[in-house]
């Protein structure tokens, strides 16, 4: 199976203005977790397409995406208008290599996220096999203020001793809650003091999905504790999967 398929919305959940995720009615191929699919609608006759990492588990019946708007943008603003009934096109085929196949050994894997980013995080815990790999995870997600930690119930249920949830806000405070943008938590040691132990090259895994500029400034904090660019090569402690 090939090239674009319908896919009909049949849930949609608003987290904040401009934050939707929509869940598709599809036929099309099993995705790994971690990877993702073309996303859009036709415009003037022409599709209109995203890369949107699947937030659903690989078991799920559906094909979940989490989308932020953005302003101006040509394809943003129309998708997180569709509801309910609604058809979008969908790639039939997944793509991507932000998986765990390619993570090397690890004790640790953090999994660093903002806005959107935390899409294919999701489909990892939803898919409950990172403990086979993994004697703890972290996974943090970074965005402005409250409203906009999608599924932040979901993984506050999902949290335990293995599994740590450290939501991040740079633009608010709340208890609970890390204080400040995610490069800067790091720098400070507020993120490993909240994880309740230490990021290093000789445990630790990092995944970073999200904004491209939070990525250079990870990737550089990362660099001066001694972990470096995974490489299938050149095996390392980082890798990453730009959203924008």
């Amino acid at each position: 199976m090939s090239g674009l398929v319908p896919g009909r919305v049949v849930e949609r959940r608003e987290w904040a203005p401009g934050l939707i995720s929509l869940k598709l009615e599809a036929e099309v191929e099993p995705h790994v977790a971690g990877q993702f699919r073309n996303l859009g609608l036709e415009l003037d006759g022409e599709p209109c397409l995203r890369s949107y990492s699947v937030a659903s588990a690989p078991s799920d019946a559906t094909q979940e995406f989490l989308i932020a708007r953005v302003e101006g943008g040509l394809l943003t603003p129309r998708l997180t208008q569709l509801g309910v009934g609604d058809t979008a096109l969908v790639s039939a085929k997944p793509q991507g290599f932000f998986t765990l196949k390619y993570v090397p050994e690890a004790k640790d894997l953090w999994c660093i996220a903002t806005g959107a980013g935390l899409g294919p995080f999701m489909a990892l815990v939803r898919e409950g096999r990172l403990h086979e790999r993994f004697e703890r995870v972290v996974l943090v997600h970074g965005v402005r203020t409250s409203q906009e930690l999608a599924y932040e119930q979901e993984l506050q249920a999902l949290s335990s001793e293995r599994l740590r949830y450290l939501p991040a806000l740079s633009r608010a405070q709340r208890e609970g809650a890390l204080s400040g943008r995610v490069t800067h938590a790091l720098e400070q040691g507020a993120l490993e003091r909240a994880a309740g132990f230490e990021l290093s090259p000789e445990r630790s895994h990092v995944l970073l999905c999200g904004n491209p500029d939070m990525i250079t400034e990870f990737s550089a904090g990362l660099a001066r504790r001694g972990l470096k660019k995974h490489r299938v090569r050149e095996p390392g402690h980082v890798s990453f999967e730009k959203y924008w």
